[in-house]
């Protein structure tokens, strides 16, 4: 079967290519560019604790070596410090935590790392991955498909023609695929603007990330956001006016003197200026992210970035969205209804999340008036703000998806537990088959669907000795006859479950369904509506005896050949524009 192709080599497409490999399904990335990145300190990404594992599963090593995970957040406004939050380091965190000290729920620590350290820790993956084809200087201008497949023409010396199962455009705000395939593409263009400078120095607060509201200097503006890099380098974000107000060298040069001379109490401390942009910040979405074979992800489906969201980590969610989708339908093991459900999830939920920012916005930004008197409205507006950075709240919150058409049917054995249904479940240690324990998150990405059994007790017991007893034979010949591949998990204990309870997890991480014990029915039924199936659809899957889906790369397992050019008859040309951006994002 022919490979998928992947057009744009940014870090979205990069790590889609990546999380289809690891669910045996090759692909080809269209990458325009040379393939060198251009080192730009000031271009900077923050990746909650979720996505900054996704990333490192798919083997990008610079996340732990060029990116630093923040020992906590602190918000002030004029020279109050109004709150502070220290963050779990570790593996594990939680995204319902609270701010009781009492509280043992901790947020787990975001992930702040230079784009241009992330892409190249990406390309270095996709170097070890004979699953994926990176071609250069490759700039699609016609795309094409069938019932079986999609055509694509790349320009170049001699004009390349590409054939694949589907077509992913990973390529960007201007993209040249969502262009081809005519999809509107409305919103709001620069609804906020910030100068930003990276530089090394020494603040008060090392390791922390710092929101400051209205500070009480002249000429730094209304908001600075100040968050810490690896050797003792930080990325300084000034909220511009809305006039839209000239960023020459000399303005920012003075707003970095003026803001670290506040900082460390009247005296500006050395720094070195390292890189300096403007971050211009826009809000669009795109009408369809799927057309037949062709879909749309990351800032071609979607821009969005206020208050704290950050635009690549919503991208990385759609590739862990699309992947397993997409992989099943690439095997033949799901229907093709699967495919629909991308859209359905990740529209809506990135649609809810620029709603969110749309309404909070004019409270944020209005300022002034009567509402600056009114008790509360001020610490209602800085808590709003720091849900967003924390990645809590309709501002900032992992997007759960209640509604989806993958949802489980009700069932009369269902339980409630600490997770709301299609929302990403915790990151519990678990015990995997080979009698290892790790992470929940460790297992996921696999293509295939995780059995989770809470059993109070088991991780003082090697799995040999209780895998034969007890519910564990039921559960797992229930798991052997779902609809799709899937893994038996134990766990000591999981928030908010009872004992014995049955957790159906995607392979995206997102709970389908929890049950009372054992159900074998109920949790085929689950697993079949997870897959994009109606109770009443027959399984469509090719998948062999033991339910490992045709064409997964198991060890020893021979590898698919990559994608190579084909000689197809030229279709039409077609005419495309030519833009630019100099943003920094």
């Amino acid at each position: 079967m022919d490979p998928v192709i992947i057009v744009g080599a940014g870090p979205v497409g990069l790590a889609l290519s990546l999380a289809l490999a690891a669910q045996g399904v090759p692909s080809v990335v269209l990458d325009e560019t040379s393939g060198k990145e251009d080192p730009r300190p000031a271009r900077t990404v923050v990746l909650r604790a979720d996505m900054a594992a996704l990333v490192e599963r798919l083997g990008c090593a610079t996340v732990r070596d060029e990116g630093l995970r923040w020992v906590g957040w602190r918000g002030m406004r004029r020279r109050q410090h109004l709150r502070q939050v220290a963050f779990d380091l570790g593996l594990g965190g939680t995204e319902e935590w609270s701010e009781d000290p009492d509280s043992p729920a901790a947020p787990a620590a975001p992930l702040h790392i230079p784009q241009h350290a992330l892409a190249r820790g990406l390309r270095e993956a996709i170097a070890r991955e004979p699953l994926v084809r990176l071609v250069t200087d490759a700039r699609l201008d016609t795309v094409e498909q069938d019932r079986t497949g999609v055509t694509a023409h790349t320009r170049g010396a001699d004009g390349t023609w590409w054939r694949g199962s589907h077509l992913v455009g990973c390529d960007g705000a201007r993209s040249t695929v969502r262009k081809l395939l005519g999809v509107r593409f409305p919103g709001r263009t620069a609804v906020e603007r910030h100068a930003v400078a990276a530089l090394r120095t020494e603040l008060p607060w090392p390791g922390e990330s710092l929101l400051h509201r209205q500070p009480p200097w002249r000429g730094v503006g209304e908001e600075i956001t100040a968050r810490p890099l690896p050797d003792g380098v930080w990325r300084v974000d000034w909220l511009l006016p809305p006039r839209g107000e000239l960023v020459t060298p000399d303005a920012l040069v003075a707003r970095i003197r003026e803001t670290l001379a506040g900082w460390c109490e009247g005296g500006t401390p050395p720094y070195e200026l390292l890189d300096t942009g403007v971050h211009t910040l826009h809000h669009r979405l795109a009408r369809r992210w799927r057309v037949d074979r062709v879909l749309l992800a990351g800032d071609a489906a979607h821009l969005l970035g206020a208050i704290g969201t950050q635009a690549l980590d919503e991208g990385l969610r759609d590739v862990d969205n699309l992947a397993w989708k997409l992989a099943l339908t690439w095997h033949r093991a799901a229907p093709d209804t699967l495919l629909d459900s991308y859209q359905s999830e990740r529209r809506t939920a990135i649609a809810a999340r620029l709603r969110a920012a749309d309404q909070a916005l004019p409270a944020l930004r209005g300022g002034g008036g009567l509402r600056s008197y009114l008790p509360g409205v001020m610490r209602g507006h800085d808590a709003l703000l720091t849900d967003g950075h924390l990645g809590r709240g309709p501002l900032g919150a992992s997007p759960a998806y209640p509604h989806s058409p993958l949802a489980a049917p009700f069932s009369e054995g269902m339980v409630p537990v600490g997770t709301p249904l299609g929302a990403p479940v915790e990151d519990v240690r678990v015990t995997a088959p080979d009698d290892t324990t790790v992470r929940l998150r460790d297992r996921l990405g696999q293509a295939r669907f995780l059995v989770l059994l809470v059993a109070p007790g088991s991780g003082v017991w090697e799995r040999r000795h209780w895998r034969t007893a007890g519910l564990m034979p039921r559960l797992e010949e229930a798991a052997e006859a779902l609809p799709v591949a899937s893994e038996v998990l134990v766990t000591d204990a999981y928030p908010g479950a009872p004992a014995h309870a049955v957790l159906l997890v995607r392979p995206d991480g997102h709970l389908v369904a929890a049950f009372a014990g054992v159900r074998p029915e109920e949790l085929h039924a689950a697993a079949e509506a997870a897959r994009g199936s109606t109770p009443e659809e027959a399984p469509a899957s090719d998948a062999p005896e033991g339910g490992e889906p045709s064409g997964a790369r198991s060890p020893g397992s021979a590898t698919p050949d990559p994608m190579v050019p084909v000689e197809v008859p030229a279709p039409a040309e077609a005419s495309l524009g030519h833009d630019r951006t100099v943003d920094v994002h």
